[in-house]
This record gives structure tokens, sequence and C-alpha cells, in this order.
């Protein structure tokens, strides 16, 4: 997630946008946090990592973003780890936290998300890697791209 970019299209502090977005108890520590801004899109950036995966098992195309609720385990100024649940199914989450760009990786167990690597390029050409991306996902000027460990399963984002 772009940051300039979200803060251009998207103005969270309009009257009815965190209530469509978030849950009660995210709203919460949103409006209580000293960096609201942050929060925001580290909780969109969950939100959307889990329901990717989630549309891809469930084959379900119906993104309703408060039903996918976000918990924060552990956060410093540049990583968070946490969960977000939907529809009963938890999935675990890691963040990389930048002055200028959000990216949350996601899978079903901590197993598998520690196998996943990202490559991350803003304003530049992929990374020549030699194992095929198995998600990719871009906003503004950033391009992420999400590769397994070899010997890894399967891919969830």
């Amino acid at each position: 997630m772009d940051l300039r970019t979200a803060k251009q299209q998207s103005n969270w502090q309009r009257k009815g946008y965190l209530h469509k977005v978030f849950t009660p108890a995210e709203q919460s520590l949103i409006l209580a946090s000293a960096t609201p801004d942050t929060l925001v899109w580290l909780f969109w950036s969950m939100k959307e990592a889990a329901y990717k995966i989630y549309s891809k098992e469930m084959d379900i195309r119906n993104f309703a973003p408060t039903s996918l609720q976000c918990t924060i385990f552990d956060q410093d100024q540049e990583t968070s780890s946490g969960q977000v649940i939907v529809c009963g199914r938890t999935y675990f989450t890691r963040s990389s936290l930048h002055q200028t760009f959000i990216h949350t990786i996601c899978a079903d167990s901590l197993v598998l998300l520690h196998q996943i690597k990202v490559s991350i390029q803003g304003d530049t050409h992929p990374a020549d890697l030699f194992t095929p991306a198995i998600c990719k996902s871009h906003h503004g000027a950033y391009l992420a791209q999400v590769y397994l460990n070899p010997g890894s399963l399967r891919s969830t984002n």
C-alpha cells in the first residue's frame, strides 16, 4: 500500500468511513492511536491480504471488510505481526511498515508465513529472481512480489 497514493485517494476521516471498513474494536484502536493513519492502512493491508487467501480458498468474491477481524500481536516501527479472522478461519500476518508504504503477507499457518519471502520495488523494474512469484500486488508506485522458499507446499499470498 503506497501511503502517498492512499492519502490522495482516500479520506478515512470522512463521516462513516471507519464504520464501513473496520470493526468497533479496530475503530477504537485507530481513534486512540498516536499514529491513526498508520493503523488505518495497516488494518486495511491485513484485511486485503487475508481476503485474497480466503476468496481463493472459498471461491467467494464478496469483500465485506467489517467481517474481517484484525488483531495485532506485536508491532514496532518497522514490522507488525497479527492475525485476521474471516468467517471462523484464522490467517496470520506479517507486515512491513515503512515511511512511504505498508505491505502485509498472510498465511493460514505460522510455519507457512515464515516460508514467504517478499520483493518490493518502488518506481523500478522487478528484481530478476529465479523463482516465479506466487502473488503480485501493485499500489501507487510500488510492486510487491511474493515467493515461497523452495520446498514449500503451497502459496497463500
